[in-house]
C-alpha cells in the first residue's frame, strides 16, 4: 500500500476508521466536560487532572489480567460491547447530584473496560491491512485522532461554556452509541486470532515473553514513559487556563496532526527512524517554558510545536511490529496501548499533585524535564547496547579471519 486511498479500498478499513473517529471525538468531548465539572466542584487541579485521565490508571490492571483476551475474543462483538459500555458510563456521569466519588468509580471502571480496546482494535487493523500497510494505516488513524481532538475539544468547549458540562457528557454518550452501531453494522464477523480461553495466567506468560527481549523492552519504554509524562503536562490545561483549556487542547491536537502527516506520509523510512529520539525531545522541550507562566497565545504555540513530537510513536510502533510474531500482534499492541495509557494516567495524577503543591505551570515544567531526562537515558542505553553488539560482531569476524 502506497497511499491513503489504497487503505480505503480495503473494505473493513473504512468502518473501523469511522467508528474509531466517533469514539475519539466522544472521549475528547467527555474528558473536557468531566474535567471542568470536577474542577468547578472541587477547585482541585489534582482531581481535575485525574478525572480527565483517570481511566488510564485502570489500564495497569487490564494489562496484567485481561490482555490475553485481545487475540482470543471475536473483534466485532468485543469492540461493540466496549463502545456500548462507554455510552452507558458516560451518560451515568451526567446524572445530577452524582457525588465525586461516584464519578471516579465510573471513571476507573471504564478504564478497566478500555484496557481491552487498544489490543483488539490495533490487532484487527494489523489483520485487515497487509504488514507493510500497518504504518500507513496507523499514521492515518493518528491524523484522524488529531483532527477529532481539535473538533472534539472545540465542540466540548462550546458546549461547556454555552450549555453545561452535563450536556457535553450526554453528547459524548451519543457519539459512543453511534460508534457501536457503526462497528456492529460495518465490520465482518471474524474468529479470534488465537485459539484457547483468555486467562490471567496466559496474560502473564505472554507479557513475560514480550518483555524478555531487550530491544522490545526498550521500545516499550520509549513508547510509554516520555509520552506519558508530557500527557501529565496536558492534564493541567484546565487549571492553567480555565477559560481557554479547549483552545490549548485543540492546538495540541493540531500539532499532533502535523507531526503524523509529516512522519507517516512524507519522511523516507531511513530518515524517519533517525528522528525517533529528536521527536521525543521536541515533545517535551517547549513545556520547559511554562514555569514562566506564558500568556495563552504563547502557550498555545508551545503546545502545538511540542505535540509534533507525538509522531515519534509511529516510528516506535513500526519497530515493535518488526520485533513481534504475527500471532502475538494483538497482545503486543494491547500491551503498548495499556502501558502507554497507564503511564498517562499516573503522570496526570503526579502532575496534579505537584500543581497542588506549587502551580500548574511549575508542575508542567517538572514533568517536561523528567520526560527529557528519560528520553536521553533510554537513548544512551540503546546506543551503548548497539555499540556493544557491533564490537562483538567485529571481534567475531576478526577471530574467524
Amino acid at each position: 500500500m502506497r497511499s491513503y486511498s489504497d487503505l480505503f479500498r480495503t473494505r473493513e478499513f473504512t468502518p473501523l476508521f469511522l467508528s474509531t473517529s466517533l469514539q475519539t471525538a466522544a472521549s475528547t468531548v467527555g474528558a473536557l466536560a468531566l474535567g471542568t465539572l470536577v474542577y468547578r466542584a472541587t477547585d482541585s487541579p489534582l482531581l481535575s487532572a485525574v478525572s480527565m485521565f483517570g481511566p488510564q490508571l485502570a489500564q495497569v490492571v487490564g494489562a496484567t489480567t485481561l490482555l490475553s483476551a485481545a487475540d482470543r475474543l471475536p473483534p466485532r462483538a468485543t469492540m461493540t460491547g466496549i463502545a456500548c459500555a462507554f455510552a452507558a458510563g458516560t451518560a451515568a456521569m451526567a446524572v445530577p447530584g452524582l457525588p465525586v466519588g461516584g464519578v471516579f468509580a465510573l471513571v476507573l471502571l471504564l478504564g478497566l473496560v478500555q484496557s481491552l480496546g487498544g489490543g483488539v482494535r490495533w490487532g484487527l487493523l494489523n489483520e485487515v491491512l497487509s504488514k507493510e500497510g500497518y504504518l500507513l494505516g496507523r499514521s492515518l488513524f493518528n491524523m484522524m485522532s488529531g483532527l477529532m481532538q481539535i473538533v472534539g475539544y472545540a465542540t466540548g468547549g462550546v458546549l461547556v461554556a454555552v450549555l453545561s458540562p452535563r450536556t457535553a457528557l450526554l453528547t459524548a454518550s451519543a457519539l459512543y452509541l453511534a460508534a457501536a452501531v457503526g462497528i456492529r453494522l460495518g465490520l465482518t464477523r471474524r474468529a479470534p486470532r488465537t485459539a484457547g480461553r483468555p486467562s490471567v495466567a496466559q496474560t502473564w506468560r505472554t507479557n513475560a515473553l514480550l518483555w524478555s527481549s531487550p530491544p522490545r523492552r526498550r521500545t516499550y519504554l520509549l513508547l510509554w514513559i516520555p509520552n506519558g509524562l508530557v500527557v501529565g503536562c496536558e492534564s493541567l490545561y484546565v487549571p492553567f487556563a480555565p477559560d481557554r483549556a479547549g483552545a490549548l487542547f485543540a492546538c495540541a491536537a493540531f500539532g499532533m496532526f502535523v507531526g503524523d502527516v509529516t512522519t507517516g506520509r512524507l519522511l523516507p523510512p531511513a530518515l524517519r527512524r533517525r528522528l525517533s529520539i529528536p521527536l521525543l525531545l521536541l515533545l517535551a522541550t517547549p513545556y520547559l517554558l511554562f514555569a514562566l507562566r506564558p500568556a495563552v497565545p504563547v502557550a498555545a504555540v508551545c503546545v502545538a510545536v511540542a505535540s509534533i513530537g507525538f509522531s515519534a510513536s509511529l516510528v516506535q510502533q513500526e519497530r515493535l511490529m518488526t520485533l513481534t510474531p504475527d500471532e502475538l500482534a494483538g497482545h503486543a499492541l494491547g500491551l503498548h496501548s495499556a502501558g502507554m495509557l497507564t503511564m498517562q494516567g499516573a503522570s496526570a495524577a503526579l502532575a496534579g499533585a505537584v500543581a497542588q503543591l506549587t502551580a500548574p505551570g511549575v508542575a508542567m515544567t517538572v514533568m517536561a524535564a523528567a520526560s527529557v531526562g528519560v528520553t536521553l537515558t533510554l537513548s544512551a542505553r540503546r546506543r551503548h547496547s548497539r555499540d556493544g553488539l557491533a564490537a562483538l560482531a567485529a571481534a567475531g569476524a576478526k577471530s574467524g579471519g
